[in-house]
């Protein structure tokens, strides 16, 4: 994937493309957007197109499933363990309401956030799901919380 000359975050790959570049079905690829694991771009016409971001995202699923043996649910409940009201600043008005704050099984990506600071923002373009899905970097930021107990995350 490193050497195709496009921007990391540019969404060029239709869902088949996407899918022969993972080596599975269009239909897996589906169900995983389904269970909220990841959020593709979708044009006007409700095609989705897929970043080399989105394939290394997926790839980092792909690999927790098949290697580290983590379920879907595992990994849905790890994805909801970041802290996102820490990242977007969110009030304690907001995380009373958040189901994102006030759950642990899934992602605050996949969860509709009515009334709260939350509610309008693409969550494709937020930092929690920019940067702290990716393999590895929900440790990091734990590893840094853990270093910084008292201190607030930045991007």
């Amino acid at each position: 994937m490193n050497d195709i000359n496009i921007d990391h975050a540019e969404p060029v790959f239709p869902i088949s493309t996407a899918a022969k570049l993972l080596n599975i079905s269009v239909h897996t690829l589906r169900m995983y957007e389904r269970e909220g694991l990841f959020i593709p771009y979708k044009k006007d016409s409700n095609q989705r197109l897929y970043s080399k971001a989105d394939i290394e995202r997926i790839e980092c699923i792909r690999s927790a499933i098949n290697e580290s043996k983590i379920s879907i649910n595992g990994i849905k409940t790890i994805y909801s363990l970041i802290p996102c009201w820490e990242v977007v600043k969110c009030s304690d008005e907001d995380r009373a309401k958040c189901r994102g704050y006030n759950s642990h099984s899934q992602p605050c990506w996949s969860i509709k956030h009515p009334g709260t600071i939350c509610e309008n923002k693409n969550c494709r373009e937020c930092g929690v799901y920019k940067n702290f899905s990716e393999c590895g970097k929900v440790k990091e930021l734990i590893k840094t919380m853990h270093q910084k107990p008292d201190s607030t995350i930045t991007l």
